[in-house]
């Protein structure tokens, strides 16, 4: 596990997060990109940011890992509460995800702006499985605060696949949505996970948004846990380069 460069407390959700920071060598301002996970997949996220950076895809990020200090499965560790938009039986505390968006908004981002010279007019947020989960929830919005968002074999199912219904209610208010969105998932991913990517894919296109710029990949041979990599640097580079 990476250590965190700062902790801070979130007047939201009651609850001291563990910040990790990886920042780019050369001056900024840079564009910030907040990943999801921190305590375990913000190693990927260095990986793949890296691989992107060397191959000359993307240009200097501010990389930032939002974790607990605790994995996955460890009480500490609060994902099924704070990725996940509405209540679901299989996680008593869930549907917090508005509640630790506004951490992420109003707690987070200003504080990386008093820590970091970063670009306000790129505004990165990232994730994999029910993090991508939060990603979606933070774009399908009238008025989102990020510009960039990376989804990584999101979580469509949680809640009989309310997201679903969370794009249409949207749709049917609001024709345009400014943002860039990159969706992805392992071609060897389970039959559900890659079905319900391709229902939200399919009404996406059906029902476009006008301004929201969509890039979706399949990774060949990689499945829902060895894609991380991939998709980070993949989804960076489709987001930020050029």
């Amino acid at each position: 596990m990476n250590k965190p460069a700062f902790r801070l407390s979130s007047p939201q959700t009651g609850t001291e997060y563990r910040i990790y920071v990886e920042a780019p060598a050369e001056p900024g301002p840079w564009a910030a990109v907040a990943f999801m996970d921190g305590d375990d997949q913000f190693t990927a996220a260095i990986e793949g940011y890296v691989a992107a950076r060397k191959a000359g895809h993307v240009p200097p990020l501010l990389l930032v890992g939002v974790g607990y200090g605790a994995s996955y499965s460890q009480p500490a560790n609060r994902r099924g509460r704070d990725y996940t938009p509405v209540t679901h039986s299989v996680e008593p505390a869930s549907g917090g995800a508005e509640t630790f968006l506004a951490f992420l908004t109003d707690t987070l981002w200003p504080e990386l702006a008093r820590r970091y010279p970063i670009d306000a007019r790129q505004r990165g947020v990232a994730g994999h499985s029910l993090g991508s989960l939060l990603v979606l929830h933070a774009l399908f919005r009238p008025k989102p605060f990020f510009t960039h968002f990376l989804a990584s074999a999101p979580s469509i199912w949680w809640a009989e696949r309310a997201m679903l219904r969370q794009v249409t209610e949207l749709r049917a208010h609001h024709a345009t949505l400014p943002g860039r969105l990159f969706l992805g998932a392992g071609a060897e991913d389970s039959d559900s996970m890659t079905a319900d990517l391709a229902l939200l894919e399919n009404q996406l296109a059906a029902h476009p948004f006008r301004e929201l710029t969509i890039v979706s990949r399949r990774f060949p041979r990689k499945n829902h846990f060895n894609v991380l990599p991939a998709a980070f640097e993949t989804g960076l580079a489709d987001l930020f380069g050029g």
